[in-house]
């Protein structure tokens, strides 16, 4: 009876096709994700040595005010009445009050999303206009082990790039192009020009790695068999280029570059600070300092939701792009 059993289920996995099987598994990795980091958000405030409450109202606050926030908080019922009312609380949207500025956390993060959601798509589009362009016509110039000067440069310049923090970048560019030059400003959101150095200090890394990326697969294709019955068919140079080379050697940079989306929602987190952006890294920050800790286990359950969701997304895109990559899975 169990073989039967075993084998019915063996077709029904082979009679399924392949995407939906992928697609349903990434959904699950999702969902069980996203639990976990809830669960690790509810579990933050808890293991606050001490009093939370008292510890971002100050030692000298009144106790009448310190067990009335207490109170609003849910933080004198037991854990597990707690962790019942947070899940509901968050699968309604409601992610508290903040215990410093008593505003509802939720609009805080209406707020300060769309600033960090605009400087990290600004950065992303960056990335793939700077990178994809420059890795091309490298790979292309530096085809069949020609020009190694110019290779050898872009390397070690693309590999200084890459390893550079984005905190120490974006105080060198407001240092030398908004305290020395004038050319932009130092800090906040004032305008177009106020995108242009956060917007830098964010996508250099990435589009250094990417970069690289690109210039790799660009020289790996002109090896192959596709590009040299093309080029001996005497077909213009252009065209081998950008109907050839160019398709085949953005598979793998797309992927890596929507992974690289969600290390830019990271890394706004520093960025945001040193150029006093209005967003929700600077706000978490500020909320660490004031030990507002209803405020940060909000941000970071948004910050780990977006990066997961990225990952979702680029998962069943290149599945789409690519069916191999879900049939390798069975």
């Amino acid at each position: 009876m169990a073989s039967i059993t075993g084998a019915a289920a063996l077709v029904g996995q082979r009679s399924s096709p392949p995407r939906l099987l992928f697609v349903l598994r990434r959904m699950r990795r999702f969902v069980l994700s996203v639990a976990a980091l809830v669960v690790l958000c509810f579990a933050m405030l808890q293991f606050v040595p001490g009093d939370p409450v008292r510890a971002a109202l100050g030692a000298g606050a009144d106790e009448n005010l310190v067990v009335d926030t207490r109170a609003k908080l849910g933080l004198d019922q037991p854990v597990t009445a707690q962790f019942v009312t947070y899940l509901g609380n968050v699968a309604s949207g409601d992610f508290g009050t903040s215990i410093t500025t008593r505003q509802p956390v939720s609009e805080i993060l209406a707020q300060r999303l769309p600033s960090t959601l605009g400087l990290t798509a600004a950065a992303f589009v960056a990335t793939l206009v700077l990178a994809i362009p420059i890795g091309l016509l490298v790979g292309i110039a530096c085809r069949h082990g020609r020009r190694p000067a110019l290779g050898l440069s872009f390397t070690g310049i693309a590999g200084f790039l890459s390893v550079v923090p984005e905190f120490l970048l974006a105080v060198g560019m407001v240092f030398f192009f908004a305290v020395t030059l004038g050319w932009f400003p130092v800090a906040g959101r004032s305008g177009a020009e106020s995108f242009v150095l956060p917007v830098a200090a964010l996508a250099a890394a990435p589009a250094a790695v990417l970069a690289r990326l690109v210039r790799v697969e660009t020289e790996a294709a002109f090896q192959e068999g596709y590009v040299q019955t093309a080029r001996a068919k005497r077909l213009r140079s252009h065209t081998i280029y950008f109907k050839h080379v160019l398709p085949n050697s953005l598979t793998s940079a797309l992927t890596v570059g929507g992974l690289m989306f969600g290390a830019l929602i990271a890394g706004t987190v520093l960025v945001e600070n040193v150029f006093s952006w209005p967003g929700l890294g600077r706000t978490m920050v500020d909320a660490i300092v004031g030990k507002d800790y209803p405020v940060v286990q909000a941000i970071v359950l948004v910050y780990g939701t977006g990066v997961l969701l990225v990952n979702l997304v680029v998962d069943l895109l290149l599945a789409w792009v690519d069916p191999r990559s879900a049939v390798l899975e069975q």
